[in-house]
């Protein structure tokens, strides 16, 4: 009879710890105990098995290669299972042994892909595709100064085909354009930015409303407008961090976030609530800055945390008030599509985007919660955009299951990423009720 292998304990090991100002964080000793844990976890869970590939390729190794005993996983796999994480957080929502639960078992398997490319990070040089991926204002200032060729690039073949050889993102991705003009620079025309740091509300307009899609960031001032919402813009905020934290570059997430907590905290002193359009910033500075970073920025990070809300998020907290708007002007359209993106899941706050297009038109919505597939810089790359698709499907398939002229999603990229593989290009929903407004 075959000798069974040693049972590993569910309970955290003394490596345990998910804040990288812990010396521990960056001792490979200890994560690789918990790296072991959480597999054995998993796999006698395996509740996570439809959403990336980290999972289904673990459960794969371990009943195919490794006889059922985690402690057999070779690093090479570990590599692998780590690499297929493309930071959804579906798992972490689903996962019933989390810290944000307050289970005992205290797991959070993104936070420990996190870890592992950390450690990974600083014995390995950034490549080109890495400098270009994690740093979205750096990558737009240098295509406003192109004056226009960066755009032509991005939709020829030969040049694509020079790209994907070159720098490693895939010939037939579709890019976002990058705009001729910021959205910073037009709320300066306007007279919009604000420096006496007392708004009922601060705009963060996010890196890719700034330089690649101004109109969704003009769109939220006139939905707030409409409702009364007093909402001030800021000059010189950065990228919230987290391109670069998929890297496992925690340098430049601490620096983009002490950045922008400079311009930010003086509001939230003063009472304002800071407006986040993209569901992944807003989930970054509403749950990750206070775990990522540290010292006097930790503190700061907790002041904003509890300031940040979603657009959708502070007109649905004011739909009792006078000053509520539901006078349209037009419907959009009987049925409407939405797709809920993860990081707002992640976030636990509902899908008020949807309900505010419900209450404010009347129109039917139907909901799609599965993964679209883009997830960050993940659908860019060549090893992973066909795999990006695939996982996509169900929620391409869920958004044609009826047919409706008007799609909407909260996330710019899922967008992005529908346009590509389902023909249409979802709204953003204030864009949606801007529309109705007018």
């Amino acid at each position: 009879m075959e000798k069974s292998h040693s049972r590993i304990s569910y309970l955290p090991t003394d490596g345990l710890t998910y804040d990288p100002s812990d010396s521990k964080y960056w001792n490979q000793e200890a994560l690789d105990k918990e790296i072991e844990r959480t597999f054995e976890i998993c796999h006698g869970c395996r509740m996570c098995f439809k959403y990336c590939d980290s999972f289904p390729t673990l459960f794969n190794l371990i009943d195919n290669n490794y006889d059922g005993d985690v402690k057999k996983i070779k690093t090479e796999d570990t590599n692998r299972i780590m690499d297929e994480c493309f930071q959804c957080k579906l798992c972490e929502v689903q996962c019933p042994y989390t810290v944000r639960d307050g289970h005992e078992f205290k797991l959070d398997f993104p936070k420990l892909v996190h870890r592992h490319k950390a450690i990974l990070s600083k014995s390995k040089p950034k490549s080109l595709r890495d400098k270009l991926l994690g740093n979205p204002d750096k990558s737009a200032q240098m295509a406003r100064a192109s004056l226009g060729i960066a755009n032509l690039i991005n939709r020829l073949s030969i040049p694509r085909w020079f790209m994907e050889k070159i720098v490693g993102i895939h010939r037939k991705k579709i890019l976002p354009d990058f705009s001729f003009s910021t959205f910073e620079q037009w709320a300066s025309k306007f007279g919009l930015i604000r420096k006496n740091q007392k708004a009922e509300t601060v705009l963060f307009q996010t890196c890719y409303v700034q330089h690649n899609e101004p109109q969704i960031g003009k769109d939220t001032l006139e939905v707030l407008n409409k409702n009364k919402v007093d909402c001030a813009c800021v000059k010189g905020l950065r990228c919230c961090g987290m391109p670069a934290w998929e890297q496992g570059d925690l340098e430049t997430l601490r620096d983009n976030a002490k950045h922008n907590l400079d311009i930010l905290i003086p509001f939230v002193e003063k009472g304002s609530k800071i407006l986040v359009i993209n569901p992944t910033c807003s989930m970054m500075m509403r749950r990750e800055y206070i775990d990522l970073l540290d010292g006097e920025d930790r503190e700061r990070a907790k002041k904003l945390s509890e300031s940040v809300n979603d657009p959708s998020e502070y007109l649905w907290n004011i739909r009792n008030e006078d000053r509520f708007n539901t006078d349209v002007k037009s419907i959009p359209n009987e049925k409407i599509s939405y797709h809920a993106p993860c990081h707002l899941r992640a976030q636990g706050i509902g899908f008020k985007g949807r309900d505010l297009i419900k209450k404010i038109t009347g129109s039917k919505v139907k909901t799609v919660m599965e993964c679209c597939g883009h997830d960050g810089t993940y659908a860019m790359k060549v090893e992973s955009f066909d795999a990006s698709k695939r996982i996509g499907q169900k929620s391409f398939d869920g958004m044609k299951a009826e047919e409706t002229e008007i799609w909407a999603t909260d996330c710019p990229l899922a967008a992005l990423q529908f346009k590509q593989h389902a023909g249409v290009k979802p709204k953003h929903p204030m864009t949606v009720l801007a529309d109705a407004y007018r």
